[in-house]
């Protein structure tokens, strides 16, 4: 009977070195580990101050998924270059010293997911942090889809087991997740604004960021989500970019009487264009139009990615994608 288990045992001993044995062939001869990471994918911001909304948004990411690789990529080129230049200025790494390092040298969507790939994170979840379904989510597509595009003689060498893409907050065409339940998810995490603007006597008015080649109409539907929610409050949504314009939210405001509003940027920061188009002191700054125009203005200087239950959407809709696409994470 001893005798029996001890061969039983050189048996397995036998197994189990050639299982080891055989797995490191295969991955010197090109199979890749599979680890999984989410690249949090937004237009970013050179607004130092600004930075908090960001790193908020990965923050509570990281913190929904701790065993998973969680990294940050700004879609603007612009955005980009400024942080690029700043990695050589001594003085002002100096002066914040609180930048993560990430974000100095921080890289567009493809670098990061390039170097993750290379890290041997083959499962991949591109999460845009944009508001809508626009110009930069449809970018940012298109680079998903190309990658995807990639074929390689054999499977195992695929650079991705699965590259995927998540919605932005308001959602995007199509029948798989209804978008206008993504309005009213969004709405219910602005209740806060709804209550500062009500206890400062005034109407509450958005300043989107909106397109030039893209329709905005989303906005305005946003802005009738918001009333339906909120009835008590005067709620007004308005972009930088296309409808409804500054002009078209100025004249809505002077034609109900409204003589005093709270300012907001509907942006995930509160970096240039909240700064100068919004609170600016140049004359034709949101601020400024109003004030002409009878109104008193109180200006909120804070993103929506300072919102934890506006980062929360970015937590389910990574779920919602990983669940599409049989992702365990």
């Amino acid at each position: 009977m001893r005798r029996v288990n001890i061969k039983k045992f050189g048996i397995w001993v036998i197994v189990a070195v050639l299982t080891i044995g055989f797995s490191n062939i295969t991955f010197a001869m090109g199979r890749m580990p599979d680890k999984k990471a989410i690249v949090l994918a937004g237009f970013g911001t050179s607004y130092p101050t600004a930075l908090v909304a960001i790193t908020n948004i990965q923050k509570d990411v990281q913190k929904a998924f701790p065993k998973i690789k969680v990294r940050i990529a700004f879609t603007s080129n612009i955005i980009r270059n400024i942080w690029h230049k700043r990695q050589g200025d001594s003085r002002f790494i100096a002066e914040h010293k609180e930048i993560p390092k990430e974000i100095l040298y921080v890289k567009g969507p493809l670098a990061t997911i390039a170097e993750l790939q290379d890290a041997g994170y083959r499962t991949i979840i591109v999460q845009p942090t944009h508001v809508y379904d626009g110009e930069e989510y449809t970018d940012l597509c298109s680079y998903v889809r190309g990658l995807n595009a990639i074929t390689t003689i054999k499977k195992k060498y695929m650079p991705f087991v699965k590259l995927v893409i998540g919605r932005p907050v308001l959602g995007k065409h199509g029948i798989t997740h209804n978008y206008h339940l993504d309005m009213k998810a969004a709405a219910k995490t602005l209740a806060p604004d709804v209550a500062l603007a009500r206890q400062n006597g005034a109407a509450l008015v958005y300043m989107g960021h909106g397109n030039e080649y893209y329709s905005t109409g989303i906005y305005a539907e946003f802005q009738q989500v918001m009333r339906r929610m909120y009835p008590q409050a005067e709620i007004f949504v308005g972009t930088v970019e296309g409808y409804p314009s500054k002009g078209d939210v100025v004249s809505a405001v002077t034609r109900s009487r409204i003589k005093k509003i709270v300012l907001k940027a509907m942006m995930i920061v509160a970096g240039d264009h909240a700064h100068n188009d919004m609170a600016g002191n140049d004359e034709d700054s949101w601020k400024n139009t109003f004030k002409r125009a009878g109104v008193r203005v109180k200006c909120i200087m804070h993103g929506l990615g300072e919102n934890q239950a506006w980062d929360n959407i970015y937590v389910n809709h990574i779920k919602d994608v990983a669940r599409d696409n049989n992702i365990t994470l």
